[in-house]
C-alpha cells in the first residue's frame, strides 16, 4: 500500500539532489526536469515496494540515468534519420485564398465544418460521413448544404452554386 506522507517526505528530502544529478546526466535543465519527474512518477507507482527498499534514492538515480540514456538513444536515432533524409522542404506561407477559407470555416458550426472537411478534403461520401459521425444521411446532406451556403456568404466572390458544382460526390 502506498503511503502518501512518506512519499512526500522522500520527495522533499531528495528532489533537489535528484534534479542536480539529472542536470549533470542530461546536460540540459529542462530535460533534467522531465527525467526526474518521470522517475518520481515511477517511484510513486511502486511506492509500496520502494518505501522498504534499502536505497530508494539510489534506485531513483538509476531510473534517471536509464531514462537519460533512452532519450539520448532516441534523439541520436532522430538525428541520424534527419541526416539521411536531408533538411525538410521549405513550407511556403499560406496564400490569401487559404487564409480566407480557413477564417470562413472557423465561423461555421463544428458539425458543418467537420462534414465539409470529410467530404471535400478526405473525399468521403455522404454515406461514409454519416457512418463515421453516427448520424442519419439526411443530417449530413443538411450540414453540407447549409455549410456551402454559409461559406458562400462568408467568401467574397463565391456562390453556393459554385461550391455545389465543385462537389465530388
Amino acid at each position: 500500500m502506498r503511503d502518501a506522507d512518506s512519499f512526500d517526505d522522500f520527495y522533499r528530502s531528495t528532489s533537489r539532489r535528484m534534479l542536480r544529478y539529472g542536470y549533470a546526466v542530461a546536460g540540459d535543465y529542462t530535460e533534467a526536469q522531465d527525467l526526474v519527474q518521470e522517475a518520481y512518477a515511477r517511484a510513486w507507482r511502486q511506492w509500496g515496494q520502494m518505501s522498504v527498499h534499502p536505497a530508494p534514492e539510489a534506485w531513483l538515480r538509476l531510473v534517471v540515468a536509464r531514462l537519460a540514456t533512452d532519450r539520448w538513444r532516441r534523439l541520436h536515432g532522430w538525428r541520424a534519420a534527419l541526416v539521411r533524409s536531408g533538411p525538410p522542404e521549405v513550407v511556403q506561407p499560406p496564400g490569401e485564398d487559404g487564409v480566407l477559407l480557413l477564417d470562413a470555416l472557423r465561423q461555421l458550426p463544428a458539425a458543418q465544418r467537420q462534414a465539409l472537411a470529410l467530404h471535400y478534403l478526405v473525399d468521403l461520401s455522404v454515406e461514409e460521413i454519416a457512418r463515421e459521425m453516427q448520424v442519419p444521411v439526411g443530417t449530413v446532406k443538411s450540414w453540407l448544404s447549409r455549410g456551402r451556403v454559409r461559406l458562400a456568404a462568408l467568401l467574397p466572390g463565391v456562390s453556393a452554386k459554385e461550391l455545389e458544382a465543385n462537389d465530388v460526390a
